[in-house]
């Protein structure tokens, strides 16, 4: 859409129910009396899903009384407010927990707005800054960063001061556009510093008491929406992610955590059995929507005053359909409480496909107590790929002719999915919905935001010396890690690839986060010894805080023989990422490298099947991701820092560990494409 009459803007925002921010003929100064009070608004504000006309603008107000109040919401052309182009009163509700969505319409495509919310008192909020897309014939340069995983209870989320200050210093026509987050905004499960004061040597810091939290472990978890509310809170009151969430438009979509750490649908799951949780879930839902600004649907209809979600029943799932999902009306309900799936347009160059990979979810089969059977030996974050495939495809592996037993040595275990359907992470509906998206674009690029990666995680654990494991791996192929993210859903990731492929469609490019580690790759069904033939490239950004394996490992494992192939301690309590090494060249490189140090001499025993979809991985890595795209190349820069236990005390963020970029001209579809590699700043040596 290029041009935006007023009667199309108010049929737009009527769709929304949203308060209408109309710019007015003149552009004047302000009359408002405004006084900046940000204790009184102490959430910040936000702005969210640009188009290129409009956006959608937030804050939180709460008051000590009352239902009902209003503020009044200004959008400028500057940060002083001498231009302002729209001036509105709109209502702040206590059934929202006083959050206040406005419809910013009528705006003019790629230009830097200004917002702020004042009271009936003069008490204003911050000023916030935020930026229209292009309009769909526009050309012109698009960048954007890609970020997810910030643990604010347990860590510090300087990726963001690093990725602000650099921004502000880049010329006008580079500077971001939006930030694309992909899921764990916040993290449900809560650790209380009383109880915990410390977890992989990270200091627990307080973000406050869950009400009526039920325990896990040592995680306090909500179990209303109340507590969802005050996990929002404890997040965006962060002063990183609320400064960022200030100056920068902002995409969001949930992963896991938004809900339920191992949960799917609307069930949850910690030691015991599966539980059902449909009341849960609309309060994730409502909660996800009050504190992210969005044009997401809902269930109760346009609206952005207040979320409305549906009356469910905690209720047991007994039967799933077709598809594997959960064949029972509250179910149903909950989950369609909320769409959050959405396609949006960026210029010429992009478009934003954005897909929920959990609230369609079937239960990971590799996942089930069933699988205690499979039991592989004592090799850590391994599972035969063999048997995942069997599990994943049900009655759809092998072209309909799935096995009956599964051979673990001489032991023949039932095939207990032979009868199911394959397994999904997208559902029926959504995944018509996506490869439509991909068909239909125009756009250069298309950009499948992916909450789980895509990326195969493989071993080869085959390659072991002799004797070092206490059993011999017991296939003759590869490990995985088991299902969970599309790289494990072998069966649907083909069926989209297929259809990429059969379609011919060029320039996909896949951004992903949920691993806490930076990965760059290409988008292929299968690994050798299967056909290797990319459609598309892949990228994984790093965690903003949240740990991830290689700082895990350094606390697990301690005389386990297979720790070199996680971990290598150097002495001093400094250790190297040797995971990096398995993941991409093998076990048998990780084991040179742990002992000798030498990583050329590491490289020399790379194993080229285990990993050609790999360019780079770094399982420690910290920060963010850039995307720059043009008609010609699409380039991905990694950002990455050291491991951000405490906040940084200087205002670039402080140091980096690496910078690294790779750059894919445009392929047809068809054509393979190809990635080229470059190291800007630092030595990622394990990882490239």
């Amino acid at each position: 859409m290029t041009k935006l009459d007023r009667r199309s803007f108010i049929a737009s925002a009527t769709a929304l129910g949203a308060a209408l921010a109309w710019p007015s003929a003149a552009v004047s100064k302000s009359r408002v009396k405004w006084v900046e009070r940000r204790d009184l608004y102490p959430d910040g504000v936000a702005s969210g899903d640009p188009d290129s006309n409009s956006v959608i603008l937030w804050t939180r107000r709460p008051f000590d009384s009352g239902d009902r109040h209003a503020l009044t919401v200004e959008v400028a052309l500057d940060p002083e407010f001498r231009r302002v182009v729209s001036t509105t009163r709109v209502p702040v509700l206590a059934e929202s927990d006083w959050t206040c969505r406005v419809f910013a319409g009528g705006l003019r495509p790629a230009t830097v707005y200004w917002y702020r919310f004042t009271d009936a008192t003069g008490a204003g909020s911050r000023v916030g800054r935020t930026i229209t897309a292009p309009s769909d014939e526009d050309s012109r340069l698009v960048s954007f960063a890609f970020v997810s995983c910030q643990s604010v209870n347990e860590g510090a989320q300087n990726a963001y001061r690093r990725l602000i200050w650099e921004d502000e210093r880049k010329p006008a026509e580079e500077r971001l556009g939006f930030v694309l987050h992909l899921g764990d905004f916040i993290y449900e499960v809560v650790e209380y510093p009383e109880e915990v004061a410390h977890r992989y040597g990270r200091t627990v810091y307080d973000i406050g008491k869950i009400p009526n939290s039920r325990k896990v472990y040592n995680f306090h978890v909500p179990t209303d929406l109340a507590g969802y509310r005050v996990v929002y809170q404890g997040h965006v009151r962060d002063p990183d992610i609320q400064d960022a969430r200030a100056h920068f438009p902002f995409i969001c979509m949930g992963d896991n955590h938004e809900f339920s750490w191992k949960g799917w649908q609307s069930t949850i799951q910690y030691d015991g059995e599966p539980e059902p949780a449909q009341e849960l879930r609309v309060a994730a839902n409502q909660a996800w929507w009050e504190y992210i600004p969005s044009r997401v649907r809902k269930a109760s209809g346009p609206g952005l005053q207040s979320f409305e979600g549906p009356t469910v029943k905690n209720t047991p799932i007994t039967k799933v359909d077709d598809d594997g999902f959960g064949d029972e009306p509250n179910n149903r309900t909950a989950i369609g409480s909320m769409t959050a799936y959405r396609a949006l347009r960026y210029g010429r160059n992009v478009e934003l496909i954005i897909t929920d990979m959990h609230a369609y979810m079937m239960q990971d089969p590799t996942s089930r107590p069933e699988v205690a059977a499979l039991d592989p030996g004592d090799f850590p974050n391994m599972f035969p790929q063999e048997w995942t495939e069997v599990l994943d495809g049900g009655r759809a592996y092998n072209g309909g002719n799935p096995p009956e037993v599964i051979m673990v040595g001489d032991k023949a275990v039932p095939n207990f999915r032979k009868g199911e359907a394959p397994m999904t992470l997208l559902g029926r509906q959504q995944k018509a919905w996506f490869k439509s998206k991909l068909a239909e674009s125009k756009a250069t690029w298309k950009v499948w935001a992916a909450t789980n990666p895509t990326l195969d995680w493989r071993f080869d654990p085959q390659n072991l010396p002799l004797g070092l494991a206490a059993k011999p791996w017991p296939v003759a192929g590869y490990a995985c890690t088991g299902g969970g993210d599309m790289s494990g859903s072998y069966h649907e990731r083909a069926e989209l690839y297929d259809f990429v492929r059969d379609r011919k469609i060029g320039g996909l490019v896949t951004v992903s986060g949920d691993r806490h580690s930076f990965w760059a790759g290409y988008s292929a069904k299968a690994l050798p010894p299967q056909s290797f033939d990319p459609v598309g490239i892949a990228f994984v950004t790093g965690s903003i805080s949240a740990p991830g394996m290689a700082e895990a490992m350094e606390y697990n494992l301690k005389k386990h023989p297979l720790r070199p192939l996680f971990t290598a301690d150097r002495g001093n309590g400094k250790f190297e990422a040797t995971c990096n090494l398995s993941l991409k060249r093998g076990v048998r490189s990780a084991l040179e490298y742990a002992k000798s140090g030498d990583i050329e001499a590491a490289r020399r025993l790379t194993n080229p099947d285990n990993a050609p979809h790999l360019e780079f991985i770094d399982m420690g890595g910290h920060g963010y991701s850039v995307v720059t795209a043009t008609l010609e190349t699409v380039q991905t820069e990694f950002v990455c820092i050291p491991r951000p236990v405490t906040r940084a005390t200087t205002p670039d963020g402080g140091p980096l560990r690496y910078r690294v970029r790779h750059t894919a001209s445009l392929w047809e579809g068809g054509e393979r494409p190809r990635l080229k590699q470059e190291v800007l700043e630092g030595d990622p040596k394990l990882s490239v």
